[in-house]
């Protein structure tokens, strides 16, 4: 049974170039900022930044495989607040989700915040989901 301040298990992923070029192409984002080192400093970023919808996309994974089969994230919001730095190398850049249960409603739905973080930097902020439960229990 979920309780109020209950914490999610903190979940990483990596993130590499391979990883942004293969969400470009399913997603239809080909910004070069996504891909290029040049190209990104152009615009005054000091590298290669991940897409936001791809960073927004992991967390909710990290969500819903917590949540469990039928459960479901009727509302999701956040703010980028830094980039994600993807460096040309192998290991790529590896982003942290922390979450708490802060709120229990009546109606069975359960609120979440999030922390999401990379290199030590929060890179979202004011992360939160709202769950509809499902069948199953989290795990």
């Amino acid at each position: 049974m979920t309780v109020t301040g209950e914490a999610l298990p903190r979940r990483t992923f990596r993130i590499t170039r391979g990883d942004l070029v293969r969400y470009a192409a399913a997603s239809g984002d080909h910004n070069p900022i996504h891909w290029s080192d040049s190209r990104a400093a152009a615009v005054g970023l000091p590298g290669v930044i991940a897409h936001g919808m791809l960073s927004m996309g992991l967390v909710a994974t990290a969500v819903t495989d917590w949540a469990g089969e039928g459960a479901a994230v009727s509302e999701y919001s956040t703010r980028f607040s830094r980039p994600v730095l993807v460096p040309d190398t192998d290991e790529g850049v590896t982003l942290t989700v922390d979450g708490k249960v802060v709120e229990l409603r009546p109606d069975g739905t359960l609120r979440v915040d999030l922390t999401v973080s990379c290199g030590g930097s929060k890179v979202l902020a004011r992360t939160r989901a709202l769950l509809v439960p499902g069948g199953a229990a989290h795990t």
